[in-house]
């Protein structure tokens, strides 16, 4: 019979319990139907009264059990519908009536009945509570702001500060495979939901056995990169320092040259120093900041140098930070495992021999080394003014520079928890930290970094333990291979690809949370802006002293990158900094300083500033996570758009497909956006179309061709002192150096498809909605 087939398809092996209510609708339709068409069939009724009696008669005790079961596939158009229309149906079969048939007449007509009654009192009952749903509904955002409230409270920076120095005690004892491991038993004993290790077998490039070295020509000197003289015997821990003093992923091997300054070595600093001198197989002296350090290197390897010595002028760090001989590590990595370009380290992947990615020497220098090399007075501050680290053009000076690093195979664990949504489980909001990998630098701003993320899962599991359940799930992950290119997050994201693809909403970044002590950094998608600016605003009000801080959209270090790059992500991230490093150039933050636990319990003793990230991204993330319809706003991006284009030679044709995208977006805003976010109008299938497009407008901005070290998405600049689309910047710099106004024409095309892309979305966005509202009228 119909109602055994489906019974059966139903317990067949490997089939989810978790069935689409598409898939339980169809199969109530099909069993329907099946039935009806039995019952039609000469004879089923016969067929059906005989095996009923049957039953009856050789097992009484089950009988009523088994009409239960078939009730539920009778028609009211298929059997009693036919027994009433035709007075002969049973006549015209063998079998007799049986004799109780007026006393099953009234039987059926009692049913009837009581079914006509609770059919109008469930209308009634429906009428009346609909009429009370908007008055719950309007009152549910306080309500939910007065939840989160009760979450965030429960955060408390005294927990946070046990939790941070019990984590720099492990990494005193431990390999990062065991931090790992604790990492994830504490996120399980707190409650979170399938908490896993994601391990990847990736090639790494560290530190050789013995310290690089520097010789000056003139005099014969040999220095380590901290300017100490190779000659003493170095400390156990500044020794320690030395190992990482290096480039990751730079060319190794021994080089003898003239060292020529070239400053930032942008597009003007090259152009001039090759005028006056042969740059073929010398030695770069350059300042790290102003641009990614990737796109330097380049211009450099073009140029035809063959090393660089890498540091940081004094007079581009806050006052407070003297830094002047510490050396520092960096990474020419621009994302992954080099060995598998763009796809995930899996067992039998194919492996690229790529040990090094540039053919440049690159070594990392203290300033005080630089000091040398340039045969600088001591004291180079004049009135409180502060004199940058310049080379004469005149003078040369020859050194020796011997690179040594080492290329193996290591496993990078990543921790990854879910807390599964209860209405939207396969939309995702990413939280993302990262913890200490071993062979790299020792560092410990990764022990903030997973105190805070610890501390958020902590107060949002005592809340979940009450019952309560976000809309959307929340990903928890902690990163391993941060420090050597972001390397854990990159292969997570190209192994989940195509799932992160379709379900990924957010990335809340809380990459080294703090910096500094004197300003809130805000970063945030232009989607995101409004949001975070409230929460900044809020954040203010909390507190007594307060400075107004801008909401960004400038490229950021850590393991948002392949979020943002690759996936179109909206990204948001929160971080306390110094005024001084805001005000000085970008890209600092590249050099990977060994900070000391004592240094970051020095920015924040009492860790007030680790509670306050920590409420402030939580609160972002319960929003997101939460919201009916997701806090984005589509206004904001097409007006990011419109600033960007703003410069001395504007592109008529750009402002003008930026003023359409404009009204699209105003358009969008104002007939869907608008609507949704009002409880009376609110329809659940067109916000679950609204949501999939805002989810999915940061896409548009993806471009495939960009300069190394530049950004895929041209949504965010350089920094915070310009506002123009990066790649239209580098590509009028890059005309500095060629005749050929090539790359301007090819970056002008990349920003016209972006843009149009981005209108064409919104256009067919708005156009499904009103096909939608046709077909439903």
């Amino acid at each position: 019979m119909a109602y055994q087939k489906v019974n059966a398809d139903q317990r067949a092996p490997g089939h989810s319990q978790y069935l689409d209510n598409d898939d339980l609708q169809a199969t109530a339709l099909d069993l329907e139907w099946d039935m009806e068409k039995e019952l039609e069939e000469p004879g089923f009724d016969q067929f059906q009264l005989d095996s009923a009696e049957n039953q009856n008669l050789e097992n009484p005790e089950t009988a009523d059990l088994n009409l239960d079961s078939i009730q539920p596939a009778t028609s009211p158009k298929g059997r009693f519908q036919r027994l009433q229309e035709e007075s002969d149906y049973v006549t015209r079969y063998t079998r007799s009536a049986p004799k109780s048939n007026p006393c099953n007449f009234c039987r059926l007509l009692k049913i009837l009945c009581t079914a006509i009654i609770l059919f109008i009192f469930g209308i009634l009952i429906g009428y009346y509570a609909l009429k009370k749903c908007p008055s719950n509904a309007t009152s549910s955002a306080p309500l939910d702001l007065q939840l989160y409230q009760e979450i965030l409270q429960t955060i408390q920076a005294e927990d946070i500060k046990k939790s941070f120095r019990n984590l720099v005690q492990l990494y005193k004892s431990e390999d990062d495979t065991e931090i790992s491991k604790k990492i994830k038993t504490h996120w399980t004993s707190l409650g979170l939901e399938e908490v896993q290790f994601v391990n990847y077998s990736v090639l790494l490039h560290l530190a050789g056995p013995s310290a690089s070295s520097v010789i000056l020509g003139s005099s014969g000197q040999c220095f380590r990169p901290n300017g100490q003289p190779c000659s003493e015997e170095a400390r156990t821990h500044s020794s320690q320092d030395l190992l990482y003093s290096y480039a990751a992923y730079s060319a190794k091997g021994t080089l003898e040259a003239e060292v020529i300054d070239v400053g930032y070595g942008n597009a003007d600093d090259l152009k001039r120093i090759q005028k006056m001198k042969n740059t073929t197989n010398q030695i770069a002296l350059l300042k790290l900041g102003k641009l990614p350090l990737l796109y330097k290197l380049s211009l450099l390897e073009k140029a035809g140098f063959g090393g660089v010595l890498l540091y940081i002028d004094p007079c581009d760090l806050p006052k407070t930070a003297n830094l002047s001989h510490d050396t520092f590590m960096v990474s020419l990595n621009p994302g992954g495992d080099p060995s598998t370009p763009g796809y995930p380290s899996v067992d039998g992947s194919f492996r690229q021999n790529r040990s090094n990615l540039t053919s440049l020497l690159v070594q990392p220098i203290s300033a005080f080394l630089a000091e040398k090399l340039i045969s600088s007075p001591n004291s180079r501050t004049k009135n409180g003014v502060c004199s940058p680290l310049e080379l004469p053009d005149n003078d040369e000076r020859t050194v020796n520079m011997q690179v040594q690093t080492v290329t193996k195979f290591k496993t990078v664990t990543n921790v990854v928890g879910y807390l599964k949504g209860l209405t939207s489980p396969d939309r995702y909001i990413i939280v993302g930290s990262h913890h200490h990998t071993a062979y790299g630098p020792y560092g410990q701003e990764w022990a903030s970094s997973t105190a805070v993320i610890t501390a958020f899962i902590r107060a949002l599991m005592l809340r979940v333990k009450k019952g309560w359940r976000p809309d959307r799930t929340i990903v928890f992950c902690s990163w391993g291979g941060t420090a050597f290119g972001n390397i854990g997050s990159y292969e997570w994201g190209e192994d989940f690809k195509k799932v992160l693809q379709r379900n990924v909403v957010a990335y809340v970044s809380l990459h080294s949370p703090i910096r500094g002590n004197s300003s809130l950094h805000s970063i945030a998608s232009p989607s995101l802006r409004q949001l975070v600016m409230e929460k900044n605003h809020f954040n203010c009000s909390r507190r007594a002293k307060c400075q107004e801080t801008n909401v960004s959209s400038v490229q950021i270090q850590g393991d948002a990158d392949y979020f943002i790059n690759h996936l179109g992500v909206p990204t948001v991230q929160f971080a306390f900094e110094d005024i001084k490093a805001l005000e000085g150039p970008s890209f600092l933050s590249e050099a990977l300083f060994p900070k000391l636990a004592t240094k970051i319990e020095e920015m924040d003793p009492f860790f007030n500033l680790h509670e306050t990230i920590t409420k402030l991204s939580g609160e972002v993330i319960l929003q997101i996570a939460n919201e009916p319809v997701l806090p984005f706003n589509a206004l904001d991006v097409a007006l990011e758009v419109q600033n960007s284009l703003k410069g001395d030679q504007p592109n008529t044709q750009l402002l003008a497909l930026a003023s359409r995208l404009r009204e699209s977006a105003e358009l969008f805003q104002s007939d869907e956006m608008r609507p949704a976010n009002d409880p009376k109008e609110r329809i659940p299938l067109r916000v679950r179309m609204l949501n999939d497009i805002l989810q999915d407008m940061e896409k548009n901005f993806l471009v495939q061709q960009v300069p190394p070290g530049f950004y895929r998405n041209i949504l965010y600049h350089l920094d915070e002192k310009t506002s123009q689309f990066s790649i239209l910047l580098e590509a009028q710099e890059h005309c500095k150096l060629l005749a050929s106004n090539e790359t301007l024409q090819e970056a002008l095309s990349e920003v016209l498809k972006s843009i149009n892309s981005a209108q064409v979305y919104f256009k067919a966005g708005l156009d499904v909605f009103e096909s939608v509202l046709v077909a439903k009228n």
